[in-house]
């Protein structure tokens, strides 16, 4: 299925998790921390920008995720393997022209960005950017499909 996507995101919730997927609007250089390395990866206008919420919760700080490496170009940063921290992490991106939900990873672990990792619910959906927007395959049963307008509001 293929979703038509300009500058708005796609939210493909379940009943417990979901992932927020938008557009790069330009091509960057991503960099991607590691324990022992940098790596920097090309963004092309098209590239996917996707954040998974494993557990549910706000859309607003994917919202802001997103932004942040997509408009700011923050870079990633990747824990070790068994890594503490990796249990309380809510909200992980992933950056790449075609990208796989999976839950047997280990969040915040994962260098490689054609992987994210996801509840089990959204396991095994494959999202690929296309001109027209997103194409998403499959379509499990059960899960929405939802044109979103960005709407991250700073106060002061």
């Amino acid at each position: 299925m293929i979703f038509a996507l300009e500058d708005e995101l796609l939210l493909i919730s379940g009943t417990h998790s979901f992932l927020l997927v938008a557009k790069s609007r330009t091509r960057f250089a991503l960099c991607i921390e590691t324990p022992a390395d940098e790596y920097v990866q090309g963004v092309k206008p098209g590239d996917l920008v996707v954040v998974s919420a494993p557990e549910g919760g706000a859309v607003e700080p994917a919202m802001m995720l997103i932004e942040l490496v997509r408009a700011y170009h923050m870079p990633l940063l990747v824990l070790k393997k068994g890594h503490p921290g990796s249990k309380r992490i809510s909200y992980v991106v992933s950056v790449a022209p075609e990208i796989s939900a999976n839950c047997s990873i280990q969040r915040g672990t994962h260098p490689e960005q054609h992987l994210i990792c996801s509840s089990d619910e959204l396991t095994g959906i494959t999202l690929k950017g296309t001109g027209e927007g997103v194409e998403i395959s499959p379509v499990p049963a059960g899960i929405s499909l939802q044109r979103v307008t960005c709407r991250i509001i700073a106060e002061f």
